[in-house]
Formats: C-alpha cells, sequence, structure tokens
C-alpha cells in the first residue's frame, strides 16, 4: 500500500524534454527580419500534488511557458504533456485548458460577466457540463475560495483580491487538476497578495491541487516545494527554497535577491548570531531567536 502511495506522489502532470518558443518579426513584405527565442530547450518535470515556484525577472520566459502548458500556444519545438496529453495534439487542447486552468495577472481580463455566479459558470458552460451539475460546481468553486456570499453581486463592485479569488473560482469550476497562477499578486496591495497566496496553499494542500505559482517576488516561494529559477529563456536553477536562497550569489547573477526575512537571517548570522541556518519565515526566525 505504501508502494502504491508512493509512486502515485511521484505521478507527473507536467513534462517537457527541448521545450522551445520562438517569436518571428516579419517586415511589410512577410519576410522574416528576426527570431526572439522566448524558450530555449527546457526540461522541465513537474509531480502532481505539488506547490511549484517558478521566479525571473520580466522578460525571461516565465509567461510563455505558462502560455505553452495551459495549450495556448504551441511549442516551436521539443515535447509537452500535460495531465498526459500531447499539447501537439489540437482535439486535446481544450480538455488542457480546462484541466490545467490559468488565474492572470489583471482579474479584469478574465471575468467575463456582470454577475460572479454568472462569471464562475463560464467555463463549464463551454465544456458542455449539465446544468444541475454547473450550479453544484459554482457552488463549491465560491464557497473555496469564500466568495458564495457574494454570488449575485456585481464583479465591478469588489476589490481586486476578491476579484481575484472570482478569477480562482472560476477555474476551480472547471475541476483543474493543476492551476497556474501567472504573476497573480502583481496588481494587489500587500493584504491582497497574501490573501491569493494564501488561498493557493490551501487549494494545494487540502484539495490536492497542483499549483505553479510564477511571480518576481522572492518571498512567495518560501512556502514551495520547489523551485525553477528561470532567466533568458532557461532553467538555470532549481530546487526546494532552502537550497535555492543558499545560492544568493548565484540569484543576484540572474536579476533576483533574497526573501527579507531570509537575508536578515543571514545577516544575524554573519554578525554573530548563532541561527542554525537561515530562515524561510518570520516565525522560523521567531524559533531560532527564542531558542539562543
Amino acid at each position: 500500500m505504501k508502494e502504491l502511495v508512493r509512486k502515485k506522489e511521484k505521478e507527473l502532470i507536467i513534462k517537457g524534454e527541448g521545450l522551445t518558443t520562438e517569436y518571428f518579426r516579419r517586415d511589410d513584405e512577410g519576410n522574416v527580419e528576426s527570431i526572439d527565442t522566448a524558450l530555449d530547450h527546457i526540461d522541465i518535470s513537474i509531480i502532481k500534488g505539488r506547490f511549484i515556484g517558478i521566479i525571473g525577472h520580466n522578460g525571461c520566459g516565465k509567461s510563455t511557458l505558462a502560455k505553452n502548458i495551459n495549450a495556448l500556444i504551441t511549442p516551436s519545438e521539443g515535447s509537452l504533456t500535460v495531465c498526459g496529453m500531447d499539447v501537439y495534439d489540437e482535439e486535446s487542447r481544450m480538455k488542457i485548458r480546462s484541466m490545467a486552468g490559468m488565474v492572470f495577472q489583471n482579474p479584469d481580463n478574465q471575468i467575463v460577466s456582470s454577475i460572479v455566479e454568472e462569471d464562475c459558470a463560464f467555463g463549464p458552460e463551454n465544456l458542455g457540463i449539465p446544468s444541475q451539475e454547473i450550479r453544484e460546481r459554482v457552488d463549491r468553486a465560491l464557497s473555496s475560495v469564500g466568495m458564495f456570499e457574494k454570488r449575485r453581486n456585481s464583479p465591478e463592485h469588489l476589490s481586486g483580491g476578491q476579484k481575484q479569488r472570482v478569477a480562482v473560482a472560476g477555474v476551480l469550476s472547471m475541476e483543474p487538476e493543476c492551476i497556474i497562477f501567472d504573476e497573480s499578486t502583481a496588481m494587489l496591495d500587500p493584504e491582497g497578495r497574501q490573501d491569493v497566496l494564501n488561498l493557493a496553499h490551501e487549494l494545494n494542500e487540502k484539495k490536492g491541487v497542483t499549483v505553479l505559482w510564477i511571480t518576481h517576488y522572492m518571498e512567495e516561494l518560501t512556502g514551495a516545494d520547489h523551485i525553477f529559477v528561470m532567466d533568458n529563456g532557461r532553467i538555470v536553477m532549481e530546487g526546494a527554497p532552502r537550497e535555492i536562497f543558499a545560492r544568493d550569489e548565484e540569484l543576484v547573477q540572474h536579476g533576483l535577491t533574497l526573501p527579507g526575512i531570509t537575508l536578515l537571517s543571514r545577516l544575524l548570522k554573519e554578525n554573530g548570531v548563532k541561527l542554525s541556518g537561515v530562515a524561510l519565515s518570520v516565525d522560523e526566525l521567531f524559533k531560532e531567536l527564542m531558542a539562543l
């Protein structure tokens, strides 16, 4: 029984090999002027049920990777399977989009209806789900994100964080195995950012949803299972948060810095405070200091 559980834990939900995406610039006559390589022969494997962080500065290829996984664009080269389906197979693309849902940076670009519950029903309606099941899915999804009481409200009257919760509910109503948060907190205030991040962790921990959290905020990844660092269309570092944050000089080379609390713990250690290692959270640092 334990062996079966172990095998299930290691089931791959996303696998890409040599994944490449090129954008062609053409002149007025249609001739290729230049080629921009957004993804450069990436190999990536993501285990089902994990919380995965993908980080890098603007233009490093994070969003292009997300669009490939969601089958919004097709790779120029290489292989990519999502939930066991090949992204090159046109007949599988709609199913891939429902199984690997995306939450974008601006919720206003994702919300399509004037009533919260109608917006949440939009995805399953397009999938041809029966009306009664749609009703049940919508109620479950809105309850999961704490927006059931707002189900008959207009999204226009919601805060940025609440709108993003509605966007998440719209994805959840399609019952995906994976949710890609593509810089979904970039337009929110600190409280709203933390609110959506907590929701993503809750969906991962309680419902087993695989989460791909794409961001340029290092502090949002302290609770991730695994982090991929991207630069110039390539994966340049990967590992658990503690492993990644221990390589601060490499992070700087790729235009990134340590989370504030991790940097503080490192400075304390360098100045003689006997900490066991670098802290990943305020609670972790507090416990270390109290134990001294």
